[in-house]
């Protein structure tokens, strides 16, 4: 156990949880329980398994957020960063800032955070591990 820095979510204020379907509903699923406020937008992508590229194939995001919402975009792999960047792009169409993002996954690989940070500098990703590399079929 150690000191940890902490950012306490007011449950009035909006919040959206934006699942990348299909694995991002795992993560998705329990957080209405926690967060009250919350509302659900999905995003599905599909990738070219040759180029490795995303394609948008579904986008339930509101034209515009409420003030102030503070989004949590769930993804439980970011291995090329592909997808999670061509997400928070749509996020950003929208006027959405960095500061009012976070992403969340349970394993993300190098590459994808090397995307991440060079797209959106200071974009807060939450991580339970980091892979070094992917493998040929841009997996981790």
């Amino acid at each position: 156990m150690s000191v940890a820095s902490v950012e306490f979510i007011d449950p009035r204020e909006p919040v959206a949880i934006v699942p990348i379907l299909r694995a991002g509903l795992a993560l998705a699923e329990h957080a209405s329980s926690i967060l009250p406020a919350t509302k659900t937008y999905h995003l599905g992508f599909s990738r070219d398994e040759e180029t490795l590229l995303p394609a948008l194939y579904l986008n339930k995001l509101p034209d515009i957020f409420p003030e102030g919402s503070r989004i949590f975009v769930v993804d439980p792999m970011l291995a090329t960063g592909g997808t999670i960047v061509a997400a928070v792009n749509l996020l950003k169409e929208r006027g959405i800032g960095n500061q009012q993002i976070k992403v969340i996954c349970a394993v993300a690989a190098l590459p994808a955070l090397q995307k991440l940070s060079e797209n959106f500098p200071g974009l807060p990703v939450y991580i339970g591990i980091i892979d070094p590399t992917v493998n040929d079929k841009g997996s981790v």
